[in-house]
């Protein structure tokens, strides 16, 4: 499975952001997908994850604030009131076994997006 993401960049805080991911060489309604940032010097972190029924998880920091969703052919993080804390890269995994539940475990997933970055500036 290939991933890719787009929508990343720079926006002050309070501000808001769409990401983008596209999954290609599986059926995409049938994959788990997640959401995952690493901001410089820490850990990757779970944001978000939604599987082939829609069901969605979501980090406690994300909850009131993000919101994950799917069509058919991507799935999208949209990030509102974004803070200077949320500046990281952004990663699109996808896990290539259809028809499981998403994962707050970033090593469930086995196809990784290369990471866009949002930068939220104070």
């Amino acid at each position: 499975v290939q991933v890719v993401e787009s929508g990343g960049g720079l926006v002050q805080d309070g501000g808001s952001l769409r990401l983008s991911c596209a999954a290609s060489g599986r059926t995409f309604t049938a994959l788990a997908m997640g959401w995952f940032r690493q901001a410089p010097g820490k850990d990757r972190e779970f944001v978000a994850g939604i599987d082939w029924r829609g069901s969605i998880k979501l980090h406690d920091a994300a909850k009131g604030r993000f919101a994950i969703s799917r069509d058919h052919l991507r799935v999208y993080l949209q990030m509102n009131s974004l803070k200077p804390e949320d500046t990281a890269v952004y990663y699109c995994a996808a896990r290539s076994l259809g028809y499981v539940e998403s994962s707050m475990d970033s090593e469930d997933y086995d196809s990784w997006g290369q990471g866009t970055q949002v930068t939220v500036s104070s």
